[in-house]
């Protein structure tokens, strides 16, 4: 049994066929073009559709799409989602019907990441589990009972705007001090290029100083490798934030499995260990036991995998 997963970003539409079982079958991408408009970017789904099913002899159960923003309870309707522009209120799924002939479910991205390490990852050890997608944002899928926990109207799970200091910097959130002001690619580079301008002596100031927007994540990490102190010092910083940031989520959630995903967890040891350090010390005790952060492999796969699983769960 196969469905199609589609994940839609402002920048890529990445397409798959899915094996329930065996996992991908074929996968295409091609550029969104998000600036053209939201009709051109529905074009371009079903033609990214097209593509991955040419020349295919299968018959997919429908389609599940994930994408930025908040998701109607009945997974079809999308409100203001980011990166995507003249996007408001949108029916995506009946779009996408539309225009290929299939059924069509939504969900947004960071909560099918989740899904996709349930069904295909690290997730399938577990029956309830946090994830926190570390990538150009903070993203946050929580799964209780094998399932997506969507909250009352479906946009539960929204934890890199958990605020963990009011005074701190601003982000994307309504208010300073979010998780995504300290974890956010762009804002951990940002702070990254501030730390660096005081160390002139660093060789990451020597390497960047001419355009800090260069900066990357990855580059502290490659770094801290290296044994330059600066990176793993800024690195560890940002794990002890995410670590006060998981003591709020296994506090209300009582769940003690954090999976830890995309671009910036690629740092490993250098951002986790710190952040289980920090959760550990400040957890009440009861909720230690069991209590775990551990690194998806899958990347960006997972929302692409959990895409199609949403078709699996949904549609059958």
């Amino acid at each position: 049994m196969v469905a199609i997963g589609i994940d839609l970003g402002g920048t890529n539409i990445k397409a798959a066929i899915v094996d329930q079982q065996k996992g991908f079958i074929h996968t295409t991408s091609i550029p969104t073009h998000a600036d053209v408009g939201k009709e051109h970017v529905f074009d371009r789904i079903a033609l990214a559709i097209n593509e991955v099913m040419e020349g295919r002899d299968l018959e997919p159960i429908g389609i599940g799409m994930g994408l930025p923003g908040m998701v109607s309870m009945d997974r079809k309707i999308v409100k203001n989602p980011p990166n995507l522009p003249g996007w408001k209120v949108e029916n995506v799924a009946e779009q996408l019907q539309k225009r290929t002939g299939y059924r069509c479910v939504i969900e947004n991205d960071a909560n099918l990441a989740a899904l996709g390490s349930a069904r295909f990852g690290i997730g399938k050890e577990w029956n309830d589990f946090i994830m926190i997608t570390l990538g150009t944002g903070v993203g946050g899928g929580i799964i209780l009972d094998n399932k997506i926990y969507r909250g009352t109207t479906g946009m539960a799970g929204e934890l890199g705007h958990v605020i963990i200091n009011y005074h701190g910097p601003l982000s994307n959130s309504n208010t300073r001090g979010g998780v995504e002001a300290y974890l956010g690619q762009r804002f951990l580079s940002r702070f990254a290029a501030d730390t660096l301008r005081q160390h002139t002596d660093n060789p990451l100031y020597e390497k960047f100083r001419k355009d800090f927007e260069m900066l990357e994540p990855v580059d502290l990490y490659e770094a801290a490798k290296n044994g330059n102190d600066l990176a793993i010092d800024i690195l560890r910083q940002a794990g002890e934030k995410l670590g006060y940031a998981i003591v709020n989520y296994v506090h209300i959630l009582d769940i003690r499995k954090i999976v830890v995903s995309g671009g910036v967890a690629k740092a490993g040891s250098f951002l986790l260990k710190p952040a289980y350090e920090t959760a550990s010390k400040y957890l009440m005790p009861p909720f230690l036991e069991g209590f775990e952060i551990t690194y998806e492999s899958l990347g960006n796969d997972a929302a692409l995998l959990g895409a199609a699983s949403l078709a699996f769960d949904e549609l059958l």
